[in-house]
C-alpha cells in the first residue's frame, strides 16, 4: 500500500511513523512545505490521560517527550493581585518544535519518506498513484477546501481576538493572566514548555483590541513583528513578566475558527481522501488542543486500517466512528468555553475575584466534577460565599424588591415565580397597574439569535422588572442571556432549568456560586 500523507505537522508525521512501523512493507510519503522543524508557535499541551494513551502506542516518544518537556498539576488564575489555584489537573508541555525534531526523526528512522520544504499541491499528491491520501495539513487545509462540498465542511468564527506569543518568564504552570486597560480587559494562557520558554497567548475582545489600537498591527515583515502589540502587553503585564520580553514567531491576531466536517472521508475520483486532526475538526484551545486531537487520530486510523486489510473504506468507516464521538465530546465542552473568553470583561469587571475564579473554572463543567479535581478549592469558595451570604447558596436569602426570596431555587408556575407571599408575574411589559413584575425573556435556539435577545432584555430592563426571568433556548444560551442581565444590566436574574434532582442541584448550585445568575427556576411538578 502507498499512503500520501500532506503536511508534516504532529498529527501527520504521527501518523506516517506508526503506519510504517505497523506495516513495514508499506510505502510512506510526507510532504511538507515547510522545513524540518521549521514551525509557528511555541508550545503544545497533553493533558496525563492523553500522555497516557501515547505512552501505550509509543512508549519511546512518550519517553522522549517528558524528557524534554515539563509537567504541572495546579491551573492558577491571577486578577487583581490575588491569586487562586485549582489542583488535579495534570498536564504536560513542550517545545512545539522540539516535538516536531521528535516525530521527523521517529519518521526518518521508520522508514517514511520526508519531502520539505516545497509547496505541494493537492491535485499533486492525489495524481501521484497513492491508494489513500491523508489530509493532515491543518485548519486551513488545502484538500478539505478542494472538496468541501463533499466533506461537507463547517466554519464558525469567533469574536474574541487572540495573538499566540512566546516569552522567557519562567511560569510554574498553566497560569491565567486578566489585567485591565483603559481599552478593556486582557487576559493571557501561560504555561511552560521547557527549555528556559513558555507560551503566551493573549485574547481579549474586538472592541478592546481595536480600542488599544492593536488592530493596526500586520505582520509587515512575515514573521509577525507587532510594533504597538509587544510594548503594550509588555507594559500591562509587566508586574506577570518580571522584566522579561515577549518574543514572536509567526505570531499575529485572529479569531478563533472551529471547524467541523459531516463527513471525515471521501473518494476524489478513484483515490479515498482522509482529513486527520485540525482538517477534521478544531476545538479551542482552552479546552482541545489540536496537537492532541490529531495525534489520536493519527494512532486511531492506524489502528482501523490495520484491522481492516485489504478494506479502505471500512478501515475509514471504523476510523470515522471511533474517533469523532470523541471529537464532538471535546468540542462541545469547548463552545461554552470559548463563550466565555468572547465575554469575560463582563465578568471580571463584575465580580469579585474569588467568585471569578470560581466562574472560570466552572466555565465548561459543573461544580460536581470539578470538586473530583480539587475539593478544597470548592470547599473554599463555599465557605468565601457563607461568610458574606451567613448560608450556603442554595439556601442563601435574597430580596426582591420589598419581598424577601428565602431561598435560591424557586418554582416557576406558568407565566408567574412563586414566591412564600405569593406570585410574582413574568410578563414581556409592566402591567397597566405598575405592580411589582419580573420580565420574562425566551432564550434563543442557538447564539445567532443572541443580538436580537439582548436587545429586547435592554428594552425591557428600561422598564424597571423586579426580576428578569430567562427560560427556553439552549442550556449555553439561556447562561449566556442570564449573565448578560445580571453581570452587564445589574439585574437580579432567575434562569429557568429543565434538569431534575442531583442534575438540577449541581447545576443551580454552580450558577449561583458562580454569579450566572441569582435565582433557579423549577418547572411545575419538577423534582427537585
Amino acid at each position: 500500500m502507498r499512503l500520501g500523507v500532506l503536511g508534516g505537522g504532529p498529527g501527520g508525521l504521527f501518523f506516517a511513523t506508526l503506519a510504517k512501523r505497523s506495516q513495514p512493507g508499506r510505502e510512506v510519503h510526507v510532504f511538507e512545505r515547510h522545513e524540518p522543524a521549521q514551525t509557528f508557535g511555541f508550545g503544545v499541551v497533553f493533558s496525563d490521560r492523553t500522555l497516557a494513551g501515547l505512552e501505550a502506542v509509543d512508549p519511546g516518544l512518550h519517553e522522549a517527550m517528558v524528557a524534554e518537556g515539563t509537567h504541572w498539576e495546579r491551573i492558577e488564575v491571577r486578577l487583581r493581585g490575588e491569586r487562586y489555584g485549582c489542583g488535579g489537573n495534570g498536564m504536560g508541555a513542550l517545545r512545539r518544535s522540539t516535538l516536531l525534531g521528535l516525530l521527523e526523526r521517529s519518521a526518518t528512522e521508520a522508514g517514511v519518506v520526508l519531502h520539505s520544504g516545497r509547496t505541494v499541491r493537492p491535485e499533486d499528491v492525489l495524481e501521484d498513484g497513492f491508494d489513500l491520501v491523508v489530509a493532515a495539513d491543518g485548519t486551513h487545509s488545502a484538500l478539505r477546501e478542494r472538496f468541501a462540498s463533499a466533506f461537507g465542511a463547517e466554519v464558525a468564527t469567533a469574536r474574541a481576538r487572540f495573538v499566540w506569543l512566546g516569552t522567557t518568564c519562567p511560569f510554574p504552570g498553566l497560569t491565567f493572566l486578566h489585567e485591565q486597560d483603559p481599552a478593556g480587559v486582557f487576559a493571557v494562557h501561560a504555561y511552560p514548555v521547557g527549555g528556559g520558554l513558555s507560551t503566551f497567548i493573549v485574547e481579549t475582545d474586538e472592541a478592546a483590541w481595536e480600542a488599544a489600537g492593536l488592530d493596526r498591527d500586520g505582520v509587515e515583515d512575515g514573521k509577525g513583528a507587532l510594533p504597538r502589540t509587544l510594548p503594550f502587553l509588555e507594559h500591562l503585564f509587566a508586574e506577570h513578566l518580571g522584566g522579561h520580553r515577549l518574543l514572536v514567531n509567526r505570531s499575529r491576531w485572529s479569531s478563533f475558527v472551529t471547524r467541523r466536517a459531516a463527513r471525515w472521508w471521501v473518494v476524489a475520483g478513484r483515490v479515498p481522501v482522509v482529513l486527520l486532526g485540525d482538517a477534521a475538526h478544531t476545538a479551542h484551545f482552552s479546552v482541545g488542543s489540536g496537537t492532541k486531537m490529531a495525534m489520536e487520530d493519527a494512532a486511531a486510523l492506524v489502528e482501523a486500517l490495520d484491522q481492516h486489510p485489504g478494506d479502505l473504506e471500512a478501515a475509514l468507516r471504523a476510523y470515522e466512528t471511533a474517533r469523532r464521538p470523541e471529537v464532538e465530546r471535546i468540542q462541545a465542552a469547548a463552545r461554552p468555553s470559548l463563550a466565555w473568553w468572547e465575554h469575560f470583561g463582563r465578568a471580571y469587571r463584575a465580580l469579585p475575584p474569588w467568585q471569578f475564579a470560581y466562574h472560570f473554572f466552572t466555565r465548561s463543567l459543573p461544580e460536581s466534577r470539578l470538586r473530583r479535581r480539587d475539593p478544597g478549592f470548592v470547599d473554599a469558595t463555599h465557605a468565601r460565599w457563607r461568610a458574606i451570604h451567613g448560608a450556603p447558596p442554595l439556601a442563601s436569602s435574597l430580596r426582591l424588591g420589598d419581598r424577601r426570596v428565602p431561598a435560591r431555587l424557586v418554582e416557576v408556575r406558568g407565566d408567574a415565580v412563586v414566591l412564600p407571599d405569593g406570585l410574582l408575574p413574568l410578563r414581556d411589559r409592566p402591567a397597566p397597574d405598575r405592580g411589582p413584575w419580573g420580565l420574562v425573556l425566551d432564550a434563543p435556539s442557538d447564539e445567532e439569535g443572541l443580538e436580537e435577545a439582548r436587545a429586547v432584555l435592554a428594552k425591557g430592563v428600561a422598564e424597571h422588572p423586579v426580576l428578569v426571568a430567562v427560560r427556553g433556548g439552549a442550556p449555553l444560551t439561556r447562561r449566556l442571556l442570564g449573565e448578560a442581565a445580571r453581570l452587564e444590566e445589574g439585574c437580579t436574574t432567575l434562569v429557568v432549568e429543565e434538569a431534575e434532582g442531583p442534575e438540577l442541584a449541581d447545576l443551580a448550585v454552580t450558577a449561583v456560586l458562580s454569579g450566572r445568575c441569582d435565582l433557579v427556576g423549577v418547572p411545575e411538578g419538577a423534582q427537585r
